[in-house]
């Protein structure tokens, strides 16, 4: 029987949450219906723009103080809220209604903000319809200023002791101003692991779940909370002992914390023998610092979209050589693979009139984007041959589907590293390419890419949700997205087997490599080239030098065997068990970002 005291949702930021309930009622302002006189209309739209000023402003400042408190990607984040809230065509088409239909500037600018809203969230665009909460969020800031009212958070200056915030939805300007000292931990009935709110709950070190449906209902205010922001498991009125495993949990992850900050300079070298080779993956500048702390032997994954997002122009090639030399200067003698833009999905940047499309991540995205416009891409790949003079920096292609496109890309790095030789500039006279297999396409064809190919390197995630049909973002889904799948397995056998056929090398480059069950049963596979997220690298270090290769190799290949996920876990549970204390790696949940417990009853 399901216990009605739990609720599941998707997990966004990990970390163990539990105090007392602070629902919070957050929406958009009732503007009552107002007309006034054609003698007024100039002075409305003069309101309109000065409210817009002042929306501004206030963006401006939370830009500031999320600078500060989480970093310049974050930051971003309002960046391209103010480019929202000044949007000429918006504004344009608020002007008309209160010129035409004699209407207030917030009556005038709630309906066009109400037509805006139904159009994004109808929208096949999963870009548009996880950006709604800051639509909501700056349209909602306007109108107060329209309406002359102050907006104040319903938690300023009333926290005294924890709480776990719940809501409907969270945008970006709630979340920042959170107090993680009073708030440790989110629940929201929307979001996503990619809404801004959830980017800034991580950053800020808040555990979060979302995707809650009904939350609202359930959750009655000041009822104690408990909840994982791994797994996406919440629980209403936990009894004393789920109180007292939290804490423990919480004690053995700084425990566990104490041992892996003891062994980060150690080789990744299994008990007979095995050298693993684990990368880094940098995702934002603030990256690169804790991928060196960590001990990452080069960086396996360099996402390059942060130097678009919220941006109003495309970055020039001069900055993308800073860029990308920065980050080998930091890892000399060590391969650093840049990925090309991948544009697409969700992440198309404000600077890209991007089209709204009904299946975005299966429609036009990552490589297919910049082999369509090469103005974009060509910067880009002369940028990467400048960065890697004298150094080993890479080139990787997402989204990969047909061996033409591997073609066409090097036909244009020919082209464009003659171009700058012929103009007296610096280029690498030659850049290892290779390709992420992250789509069943891809694996089939792993043989035939192998030819055209420098090296590969799965992307688990993508793969994983392309090859289930499970949409990892869903919170109906999350129990089906299974990265141990058979039929992930399986592919990844068949990549392995094929790069080895052809004499490239193949690293893992998803979450998948960051999981310690899974990376066991990746080592066993055969695959010595994982690149993770910097925090996750002390870990993996002490699994390398805890679990025998052979041990591995003999787990994967019952893996190879198993029906089900499930059967899968199990086997790496039995294999891992024998030499590592499960209780310390278990991912499902027992590894959260470490909390001193504070706000367990005495009781």
């Amino acid at each position: 029987m399901t216990d009605p005291r739990k609720l599941q949702g998707i997990g966004v930021s990990p970390g163990v949450g539990f105090a007392p309930a602070m629902v919070v009622h957050w929406g958009f302002p009732d503007v009552p219906d107002r007309t006034v006189d054609e003698a007024q209309l100039e002075g409305e739209v003069a309101r309109l723009h000065a409210a817009v000023r002042e929306a501004v402003a206030g963006l401006e400042a939370l830009r500031e103080r999320v600078l500060v408190r989480a970093g310049v990607e974050e930051s971003r984040i309002f960046e391209a809220q103010i480019l929202m809230v000044q949007d000429p065509d918006f504004l344009t088409g608020v002007e008309l209604l209160i010129r035409k239909n004699l209407l207030s500037a917030e009556t005038a600018y709630e309906f066009k903000a109400l037509e805006l809203r139904n159009l994004w969230g109808s929208s096949g665009s999963a870009q548009l319809r996880e950006r709604l909460a800051d639509l909501t969020a700056i349209q909602r800031r306007v109108v107060l200023k329209l309406m002359g009212q102050t907006e104040r958070e319903p938690w300023s200056g009333t926290l005294d002791e924890q709480v776990v915030v719940v809501a409907h939805e969270l945008s970006p300007g709630l979340t920042v101003q959170l107090d993680r000292e009073h708030v440790v931990g989110l629940l929201s009935e929307e979001g996503t692991r990619t809404s801004h709110a959830a980017i800034l709950a991580h950053s800020l070190g808040i555990p979060a779940v979302m995707g809650v449906a009904g939350a609202i209902q359930r959750v009655r205010d000041g009822q104690m909370i408990l909840l994982d922001g791994r797994t996406g498991t919440v629980i209403l009125e936990p009894t004393r002992g789920e109180l007292e495993e939290a804490k423990t949990r919480l004690h053995r992850r700084h425990r566990l914390e104490l041992k892996l900050e003891a062994g980060l300079s150690a080789p990744a070298i299994t008990p007979d023998g095995r050298r693993l080779s684990l990368r880094g993956n940098v995702d934002l500048p603030e990256e690169i610092e804790p991928a060196v702390r960590h001990g990452a032997e080069g960086v396996g994954l360099l996402r390059t979209e942060f130097l678009l997002t919220g941006r109003a122009v495309v970055p020039s090639e001069a900055e993308q050589t800073d860029y990308f030399r920065r980050v080998a200067q930091a890892f000399p003698g060590q391969p650093v693979v840049v990925r090309t833009f991948d544009l697409g999905g969700d992440k198309f940047p404000v600077a890209f009139d991007a089209p709204i499309e009904a299946n975005p991540f299966l429609g036009w995205r990552s490589i297919r984007v910049c082999l369509d416009h090469p103005e974009i891409f060509r910067p880009q790949i002369r940028a990467i041959l400048r960065a890697a003079v004298g150094r080993d920096v890479r080139m990787m292609l997402p989204l990969i589907t047909r061996v033409d496109e591997v073609e066409r890309v090097r036909a244009l790095v020919d082209e464009e590293r003659a171009a700058l030789l012929a103009a007296g500039e610096q280029a690498a006279e030659r850049v290892p390419i290779g390709v992420m297999i992250e789509t069943p396409a891809a694996v089939i064809m792993a043989d035939r890419l192998a030819a055209v190919s420098d090296f590969f390197s799965v992307g688990t995630n993508d793969l994983t949700q392309y090859t289930l049909v499970v949409d990892r973002g869903n919170a109906r889904l999350a129990d089906r997205f299974r990265t141990e799948h058979p039929a992930i397995l399986r592919q990844l056998r068949s990549v392995h087997l094929a790069a080895s056929a052809a004499g490239i090398p193949v690293s893992i480059c998803g979450e998948m490599a960051s999981e310690p069950l899974s990376a066991v049963l990746l080592m066993g596979l055969g695959f010595v080239e994982l690149s993770v997220a910097p925090p996750a690298l002390p870990l993996l270090k002490l699994i390398v030098r805890s679990v025998p290769s052979s041990v591995a190799e003999a787990a994967a290949a019952q893996a190879l065997e198993a029906g089900t996920s499930d059967e899968v876990r199990a086997i790496l549970r039995a294999a891992v068990g024998a030499h590592l204390d499960l209780a310390m790696i278990d991912p499902a949940g027992a590894l959260p970002a470490y909390r001193p417990p504070t706000s367990i009853p005495s009781n």
